[in-house]
């Protein structure tokens, strides 16, 4: 007959209403400190929260992933987590790596025993900057030797080996062979006096261990008793302490972890593609925040292949929260918190009553967000524009005990402007820097480069139907550089061809408008992007009748000579370019409206695009900035009439 064993434990009922009812403030509290990320507050303390109210029934650690750009609010996070938790004693931070030879820490288990979360109590750990840890090299290839090797491990089950049994050995006999040692040195040491030999001798064996012995000793053998007690020992005493110790069995169990929350922290430049742009101060944050709202589980899974193994991959389990990049309203929101923060400080402060207009929060935004960056800028930049200035004028008004200011931006005299005591106007000459280097561009350079976008606009319009997300000419660079933002467009042979005479459309408008011996530069990568979709048209895709088989399959074996596809790209590539001129020449008016006012402002957005579009007669949709451009399948599929069925006569 067979025995049914079960485990009960008592339900405290009130325990948990009330860290239930905790847990709903700290979720409130965190949507009040941070912007843009509230899906990933909620989604965090859900996942958590059986760990919080419950962790008598976990038998593996919780895993919870973050990923995202940086200065998104990853790692203030869990800080302020811990904090509103008040579970900071409870609560570490660890970085991995392979290259840290400064550090004596080479395993994860080392720091869970400094502090302690060896109890089996619930802890939490936070190994943040994961990116920079990696077990296999860009290449592929395994990393030849790597540390934190119990990292793995502890994400597996959550026990990690106590001790090795002959670190215990080692120690003892390391042990047994210093007061040999010493002793021997202490017996053989000459003295004067006899009883002065036999003293010393009687003192060693006396001597306590020390403090720093003792830590050592409680650490190696588990030892219940204080550091302090233990430090108080004699030599004797600590030799049988080590030696009944080591014959333990219990000493070498592992540490049980299943009551860590364990958070894993890092940017991923394979799934956040556009994470490089760091300098990008122009695009719209919108735009940034729609392609990184797509990225996915599996995209972070596939960029944890690029920098660990299989098996370690799946040990990062499946909770994974992604940060979206903050949207415009997310920024602007950010803005005017900060500078509310100011206002108040302000008037507790000083009792002066601030009061900053729009101007001073666009000023602000143009010059301190960087999309990409996250909010880290956008602090720095409000010192340099908000508190800076202030501080000046602050000056003026306490002195002539005025308690009201207003701070305004003059953007024709490029001036700070404070209205001190609702009466006195001050005035200060300040640009913003990203402004200072926008303006610094040439007018006939600025010119330039609205021929050449508007090239690409024009071409975008009349080949998709669609207006570009955003149209630029004038970018905070020190040179004269522009961009056409466009749409997420679905892959295939017909939008293959479009996007290359799209890429082609910038060179060839300059050519079109100021003579071929005109045309920059500025078509080098616009050349190169088209080249690449004619090469994979042909040699991949198969998409020209004359070449069918795959002339870009990598294994040398089954390699293709691709030289005997080069005529076929030169001549597909020029049939392209007159293509091109050709539409051009038919939108002639729509690229000079579109290029004057382009010129004239700098920046144009979808709807202004489409409007111009409209005057010249040609249709460009306004789409969100997520909008996937792609055939209509379905109605393609439904347009198909069914063949008749086989009839069943026989002749």
């Amino acid at each position: 007959m067979e025995t049914t064993i079960t485990t009960t434990f008592s339900v405290d009922k009130q325990r948990i209403r009330e860290r239930k009812a905790a847990l709903e403030r700290v979720k409130a509290q965190l949507k009040r400190d941070f912007v843009g990320i509230d899906s990933v507050i909620d989604n965090l303390l859900d996942y958590i929260q059986i760990w919080y109210l419950m962790p008598e029934i976990l038998s593996r650690p919780i895993i919870v992933c973050l990923w995202g750009m940086t200065g998104v609010g990853k790692t203030d996070l869990v800080r302020r987590l811990m904090k509103y938790l008040e579970f900071q004693d409870r609560f570490t931070e660890m970085e991995l790596g392979n290259n840290d030879e400064t550090s004596y820490i080479r395993s994860v288990s080392t720091v869970l025993s400094q502090e302690g979360f060896d109890d089996g109590r619930p802890a939490v750990i936070l190994f943040d900057e994961i990116q920079r840890f990696h077990t296999v090299e860009p290449d592929g290839s395994p990393v030849p030797k790597t540390q934190f090797t119990d990292f793995w491990q502890l994400l597996s089950d959550g026990r990690l080996p106590k001790r090795d049994k002959d670190d215990v050995e080692d120690y003892f006999n390391q042990f047994v062979y210093t007061q040999r040692k010493k002793k021997r040195k202490a017996t053989e040491k000459p003295a004067e006096k006899e009883s002065d030999k036999e003293n010393e001798k009687e003192d060693y064996y006396e001597n306590e261990i020390g403090l720093w012995e003792a830590r050592n000793l409680k650490k190696l053998l588990g030892l219940d008793k204080a550091v302090a007690d233990i430090a108080e020992m004699n030599h004797y005493q600590v030799f049988e302490l080590v030696a009944e110790a080591k014959d333990r069995k219990t000493m070498y169990e592992p540490v049980d972890y299943s009551k860590l929350l364990i958070i894993i922290s890092g940017n991923l430049d394979e799934a956040f593609r556009m994470a490089t742009q760091t300098a990008e101060s122009d695009i719209d944050a919108d735009i940034f925040h729609a392609f990184t709202q797509k990225i996915t589980q599996v995209d972070i899974k596939n960029a944890l292949t690029k920098r660990f193994r299989p098996e370690q991959v799946a040990r990062f389990g499946n909770i994974h929260l992604i940060y979206a990049s903050l949207r415009r309203a997310d920024f602007k929101r950010l803005i005017a918190l900060e500078i509310n923060k100011i206002v108040v400080k302000t008037r507790e402060n000083f009792g002066v009553h601030l009061d900053v207009r729009p101007n001073i929060h666009r000023l602000i935004y143009r010059n301190g967000v960087f999309p990409v960056q996250g909010v880290r800028p956008v602090f720095s930049s409000i010192v340099d524009i908000l508190e800076t200035n202030l501080s000046k004028f602050l000056f003026e008004a306490l002195l002539d005990d005025m308690t009201a200011i207003s701070l305004d931006y003059d953007d024709q005299r490029e001036e700070v402007v404070a209205l001190l005591g609702g009466h006195r106007e001050m005035r200060l000459p300040f640009v913003g820097r990203m402004d200072k280097i926008r303006e610094s561009s040439q007018p006939d350079a600025v010119l330039n480069v609205s021929v050449h976008e508007s090239g690409h606009a024009v071409a975008y319009i009349a080949l998709f139907g669609l207006a570009p997300l955003q149209l630029k000419s004038k970018l905070a660079n020190s040179y004269a550089e522009g961009f056409t933002f466009p749409h997420e467009i679905y892959a295939t042979k017909d939008s293959m061809v479009k996007k290359a005479m799209v890429y082609l459309a910038g060179g060839l408008a300059e050519e079109l408008l100021f003579g071929a011996e005109h045309a920059t530069i500025g078509r080098s990568h616009d050349r190169e992007q088209a080249t690449r979709i004619v090469m994979d048209y042909i040699r991949g895709y198969g998409f020209d009748e004359q070449f069918q088989a795959n002339y870009l399959l990598p294994d040398e074996e089954y390699s293709m000579d691709r030289q005997v596809t080069d005529a076929a790209i030169e001549q597909m590539t020029k049939e392209l370019i007159a293509r091109t001129r050709q539409l051009l020449q038919d939108y002639q008016a729509l690229l000079l409206d579109l290029t004057n006012t382009l010129a004239a402002v700098g920046s144009l957005g979808a709807a202004e695009v489409s409007e111009i579009a409209g005057r010249h007669g040609l249709k460009a949709d306004v789409r969100a900035e997520g909008y996937l451009h792609m055939p209509d399948y379905g109605q393609m599929l439904a347009s198909i009439s069914t063949p008749p069925a086989p009839s069943s006569d026989t002749a």
